[in-house]
């Protein structure tokens, strides 16, 4: 909790202020996570601290990066928590982007696998593909495309049938909701809406390239 929250607070300011979007996005990451009053004064208190010009964020980085012992499933997991709160404001901010790269570097996290989690949870317009870049836009609520399937599995649209399908398994077994462990029932619900996700990607792109 302090870490995520120091950093998410550092992620906030980082393009210069805090706005009323980005600690209602705050607020509802603490919902998702079932925190209690202490700990939400915990929460408060760390993003506080992640605001100020002091800050050391590669403290906190790699201190979410020990919370997730090399466990890929637990990276995107710290993502699908944070995306929200990059995104809150619409626009994507230049900072926002490099401090969710270096953590995504810490985590052992590509470029494209960082777009392919976006496109997920709906931002994947903002990316152009994995060798694109991001356009700093979300759609507006309720008009979102169906995201890219070859962003969404992370590979080239001209990979064969057999890369499509590595890919898909490859993703599957680092998504699966089962492999959390003890989270709370909000996290492994984003968990199944990404195995869900993927799913739909596979099965779009089989229909369109015609394998079974």
């Amino acid at each position: 909790i302090e870490p995520l929250f120091a950093f998410a607070g550092a992620l906030a300011k980082s393009d210069g202020r805090v706005s009323e979007q980005e600690i209602r996005a705050c607020e509802r990451l603490m919902d998702r996570l079932r925190l209690d009053a202490d700990l939400r004064r915990v929460a408060i208190e760390q993003f506080n601290v992640g605001k100020a010009p002091e800050f050391e964020v590669h403290r906190v980085v790699s201190e979410l990066r020990a919370w997730t012992r090399g466990r890929r499933d637990l990276a995107f997991l710290l993502l699908d928590m944070l995306l929200d709160l990059v995104y809150a404001e619409g626009t994507l901010a230049a900072n926002k982007l490099d401090m969710v790269r270096k953590l995504c570097w810490a985590l052992g996290v590509s470029d494209a696998e960082l777009a392919a989690v976006s496109a997920m949870k709906g931002y994947g317009p903002a990316y152009s593909g994995p060798q694109g870049g991001y356009s700093g836009q979300r759609p507006p609520r309720n008009t979102v495309p169906a995201a890219d399937p070859y962003v969404v599995l992370g590979i080239p649209r001209e990979s064969d049938p057999r890369d499509i399908k590595r890919a898909y398994r490859k993703l599957m077994s680092q998504h699966h909701p089962d492999k959390l462990g003890n989270v709370p029932a909000e996290l492994k619900h984003g968990a199944e809406a990404r195995a869900r996700e993927i799913n739909a990607a596979y099965e779009r792109i089989k229909s369109e390239r015609g394998f079974t």
